[in-house]
């Protein structure tokens, strides 16, 4: 008789499943997700009966930030760092010192509050390169947002003797400063591929 066939004994695998599904609920456990980082933008409510208008703007209520495709940004005719951005437009904003190359100064009824003087016509125009980095469009972003945060923070202690942001979100306080002092005219246009 020659060498006896043995079998050999399988593994068992009953409890593979167990442990793969024990494993599966550690790391949905312990693992951190991240969490979307996006812009706060309040957008105007759709209306189906709106026709498009054409708004024409003052060249002085016009503030134009480009981007280009290698990151730099562009403002006033001239290539600045995204620190002073922040400084450029709050002045632009407010013209505090009523400059005549700046936005014009107007009587504007807050309804719920009174009147005050502000720049109500200006507008900061936004333009990108197709190829401008996302990261640094989010910081331009969020120093334009900057800009009017501190305005409006500035106003709050000034009229109302508290912070903008220690104010709740339905605060009338708060919405005078957000949609009647310095609303957020900020308009982007659409990428553009300038070229190799």
């Amino acid at each position: 008789m020659g060498k006896s066939s043995r079998k050999v004994p399988g593994l068992n695998q009953s409890s593979t499943a167990d442990i793969s599904f024990i494993l599966l609920i550690f790391f949905l456990v312990t693992t951190s997700m991240d969490t979307d980082t996006g812009l706060t933008r309040r957008l105007p409510e759709w209306d189906p009966n709106a026709q498009e208008q054409e708004v024409k703007i003052k060249e002085r209520n016009i503030m134009t930030v480009l981007v280009n495709r290698n990151n730099e940004i562009l403002c006033r005719g001239e290539v600045i760092d995204i620190s002073e951005l922040k400084d450029i437009a709050k002045e632009f904003i407010a013209n505090p010192d009523d400059k005549a190359n700046l936005p014009a100064k107007e009587e504007y009824e807050i309804k719920g509050f009174g009147t005050v003087i502000t720049t109500t016509k200006h507008c900061i125009s936004l333009q990108t390169d197709r190829d401008t980095n996302y990261d640094i469009y989010f910081q331009v972003q969020n120093e334009l947002s900057r800009a009017y945060n501190e305005l409006r923070d500035e106003w709050c202690k000034q009229q109302f003797g508290v912070s903008y942001t220690k104010l709740e979100e339905d605060d009338d306080r708060k919405i005078y400063a957000r949609s009647g002092m310095y609303p957020s005219k900020i308009s982007e246009a659409e990428p553009k591929q300038y070229g190799k």
